[in-house]
């Protein structure tokens, strides 16, 4: 099957629902997306996204003011943080991981459980506006599932 992965930029992936795929995305987002929120995955009508991995750079210093940049998803029909970067972790050029002390996860392994169907991956934050920083690069690695 191929399933339309990017947004509208005419690009998709095939998967045979038996197998499987992992997909990185690397998006480097301006402080002011991050502020006002942005989308990493755009939704795909009929399928649902799986986190597998994620990690966080700041670029052009550390970020700052910010409590926590957010890996933004659905399930069960509420908004939950898959990881929360950390303002102190966001230092530099240095690399946070989901999982890290500094890219919190939901308990119990939620943050790699599927999303809901037709629903979106976002970034967001949390407390004040980034401040410091140009840009941060967010990196996740996922699945795309059928419902």
């Amino acid at each position: 099957m191929a399933l339309r992965y990017d947004g509208g930029l005419n690009r998709s992936v095939y998967q045979d629902s038996a197998i499987p795929v992992l997909l990185t995305v690397r998006t480097r987002f301006t402080i002011a997306q991050v502020n006002a929120g942005a989308t990493l995955l755009a939704l795909i009508t009929g399928f649902k996204y799986r986190l597998v991995d994620a990690y966080a750079i700041a670029v052009g210093g550390a970020a700052a003011a910010v409590t926590t940049i957010d890996l933004l998803a659905t399930q069960a029909a509420a908004s939950v943080k898959l990881v929360a970067f950390g303002q102190a972790a966001l230092t530099q050029s240095a690399l946070v991981r989901a999982g890290s002390a500094g890219g919190v996860l939901l308990a119990d392994g939620a943050s790699f459980v599927a999303n809901d169907v037709s629903t979106a991956i976002t970034i967001g934050k949390t407390g004040s506006a980034v401040t410091t920083s140009t840009h941060i690069d967010i990196v996740a690695s996922f699945q795309i599932d059928e419902p």
